[in-house]
């Protein structure tokens, strides 16, 4: 008998098999994907927009052909000539099912719409932009003087200013002569400033004394998210941040699956190049709007990534990326008109992409290095940039050692039964009585906690949706503290645990956190495993350059990343996610690379000091490093089947369970249990 179509929305990974005819919409509705509509499935509202995706995705094992959804339809048609639909976007309640189809679920069209938690960091930063403004009199034409406005503005920026050899292209030409007339021949130019042996270059001019600012971004290019920073060149403040979701995860949660989409589909290296810069845009909009200035004043743009998205966002094809020995293009700073990566600012705008470190550590944890200075450090410390795929830093005034470590999506929710997007109703902070076995927890927007009169009140307008990355590492470390999970990751059964909210799934145990009329959140033993591979890779990483170091202490750790803020260190360190270390020593940079971007932006030397500090960084390639898989296997237990973590044993006491007893399902019966921490 045929199967039915196999239905799979991004970024949640819920799937199931629809029949042919299903309105996407009630799919997504049965599977309890996030997808708004308020018109009852009528194409009026449009909030339940999709975006499906044609080709072949072998993480999710299917491939999409073009007829996978039904036609283009009338109603769609109706609202695409009133409101307009952006390229490719479907109605997901007139769109039906007509063969296997991976849809995502852009942001706009969520009802729990993600926080984007990069924050900005307070820091003092030298201000020296590489845009500045000069207001300069011009002398008038003579008739005994014949040379041209252009050439008298640049003797007056000399003479004024002591700035040489200025440049000035077409559009500045065209604008020339109207603003010296109608600014009685004082001017504003706004003048670009190279470190790399171009001329300065004017920008823009503006007749007469400009009181206006110009303004720059910092933008962070993550593989889930991006975000960004509007800052007020002449001040350096931050005058508006705001972050969405990386479009491109419709192509692949993580960056080999990115790289394969490329590889396996011809254009699929364009496709993603167009969906980032499309994103990029969307966000400059977004931010000038909630700073209420003009996109044409924002001249300067710095942007910080990982290699893969590097190579995307630059509309270079990452196939090398994808196999050994994972060769970049240029792994120099790269400096260019913004222009020709169809950015939507001044039409003059320049665009700064910091340097590569190596393959798989890329502008991103260049910005960290930069940041967090740990070249500069006269103890040991370990920078970890927690995200999809991690960066790890490891040095003092010695040397940096660097490489990165692919958690995948598990610490950001993904992958996980009950994961989700930090967003309001997620569980953020979880503790669980080592005695009682009761969980109590906080949702992101509620400060109350589960347990406290008034919370179901307080939560009525969100509800307890699903748990967030920092909610799931507390709640696995809860359940290792609490007895319910052994050190190799194994849920007990209620008889062993002693509690009832250890039940039978499947073959395996679970644990349920919160159950009302409306959904059920538990944590499987799926969800611990996925956990467990996430900060094995995370730890191996960092003990594979303690090794290189000679060391098996640190003296400090930074956890840096959007997501490195909200972590608790006390639950990383009881998971084994990071090497054992004082709880004090164990600090949050917030984002970092978001940090490293704008000082970049808001300090030109900054960037000459990060092109020699990533020259001096030695990469350490954990593909090729033979202990990597022996330290992943020992950090797969939680924390660690062999290094001891000491000083984490003077905070807590661990309880010395072993729940597999030999029975195969988990149920008990077997083998007599090995006591085994």
């Amino acid at each position: 008998m045929a199967t039915d179509p196999l239905v799979i929305f991004t970024p949640s990974g819920k799937r199931g098999h629809f029949p042919i005819g299903t309105p996407v919409l009630t799919a997504a509705r049965q599977l309890g994907v996030d997808l708004d509509s308020v018109c009852g499935g009528r194409g009026i509202c449009s909030k339940c927009q999709v975006q499906p995706s044609f080709g072949d995705f072998p993480k999710h094992g299917v491939t999409v052909e073009k007829d996978a959804l039904s036609e283009w339809n009338s109603v769609e048609q109706r609202y695409d000539d009133k409101r307009g639909l952006p390229k490719g976007r479907r109605l997901g309640c007139q769109a039906t099912v007509q063969g296997d189809i991976v849809i995502d679920v852009p942001e706009t069209s969520q009802v729990h719409k993600q926080v984007v938690r990069k924050r900005v960091e307070a820091r003092d930063i030298t201000l020296d932009p590489a845009i500045r403004l000069y207001y300069v009199e011009v002398q008038e034409p003579d008739m005994h003087d014949p040379s041209g406005d252009l050439q008298r503005l640049t003797h007056a920026l000399q003479t004024e200013w002591g700035i040489e050899d200025v440049k000035a292209d077409l559009s500045i030409l065209t604008q020339l002569q109207p603003a010296l007339r109608k600014g009685e021949w004082k001017i504003t130019c706004a003048v670009h400033h190279s470190r790399d042996g171009n001329l300065p270059h004017i920008l823009q001019i503006w007749p007469g004394y400009y009181e206006g600012s110009v303004y720059g971004m910092a933008v962070d290019l993550g593989s889930t998210t991006i975000a960004g920073h509007l800052c007020d060149l002449r001040t350096g403040e931050v005058v508006a941040s705001s972050g969405l979701m990386n479009p491109q995860i419709r192509f692949g949660e993580d960056l080999m699956s990115r790289v394969s989409y490329s590889m396996m589909n011809p254009g699929g290296a364009e496709e993603m190049t167009a969906a980032v810069r499309e994103g990029m845009n969307a966000l400059f909009t977004q931010v000038a709007a909630e700073a209420e200035i003009d996109k044409s004043l924002i001249f300067d743009a710095v942007f910080v990534c990982n290699p893969v998205m590097h190579h995307l966002f630059l509309g270079i094809d990452p196939y090398e990326l994808g196999q050994a020995p994972f060769a970049l293009a240029t792994s120099d700073a790269v400096s260019l008109p913004a222009q020709e990566l169809d950015l939507t600012l001044a039409s003059t705008a320049q665009a700064y992409i910091l340097p590569c470190i190596a393959g798989h550590v890329g502008a991103d944890a260049a910005a960290v290095a930069l940041s967090e200075e740990p070249n500069k450090s006269d103890t040991l410390v370990l920078v970890v940039d927690v995200g999809t795929n991690a960066e790890i830093l490891l040095g003092n005034t010695e040397k940096v050692l660097a490489c990165s470590s692919p958690t995948g999506p598990a610490f950001e929710g993904a992958q996980i039964s009950s994961g989700q997007r930090a967003a309001p109703g997620a569980i953020e902070h979880v503790e669980i009585d080592p005695v009682t076995k009761e969980p109590r927890f906080q949702v992101i927007g509620c400060e109350l906690w589960s347990d406290e009169d008034g919370f179901k009140d307080a939560i009525q307008a969100t509800g307890v949706t699903g748990i967030c990355g920092s909610g799931i590492i507390e709640l696995v470390a809860e359940m290792r503290l609490a007895g319910l999970v052994d050190g190799p990751g194994l849920i007990g059964s209620p008889e062993q645990t002693g509690t009832e909210r250890c039940f039978l799934d499947g073959r395996t145990h679970s644990y349920l956190v919160w159950q009302d009329s409306e959904r059920q959140i538990t944590v499987t033993n799926r969800d611990i495993r996925e956990i467990q591979m996430a900060k094995a890779a995370l730890y191996s990483g960092a003990r594979l350059l303690m090794d290189k170091f000679g060391t098996d202490v640190v003296d400090r750790v930074v956890l840096a990343g959007a997501f490195g803020a909200h972590i608790s260190p006390k639950h990383a360190m009881l998971l084994g996610m990071i090497p054992d270390c004082p709880l004090d020593r164990v600090t949050s940079a917030g984002n970092a690379a978001g940090t490293g971007a704008r000082i970049a932006l808001l300090n030109k030397e900054a960037r000459t000091e990060i092109e020699q500090t990533v020259r001096d960084i030695h990469k350490i390639e954990t593909a090729i490093e033979p202990r990597f898989q022996e330290h992943f296997v020992n950090a797969s237990a939680i924390p660690n089947s062999a290094d001891p973590f000491p000083i984490l044993n003077t905070v807590v006491t661990l309880p010395q369970v072993n729940f597999n007893t030999g029975g195969g399902d988990g149920s008990g019966g077997g083998r007599r249990r090995r006591r085994r921490g």
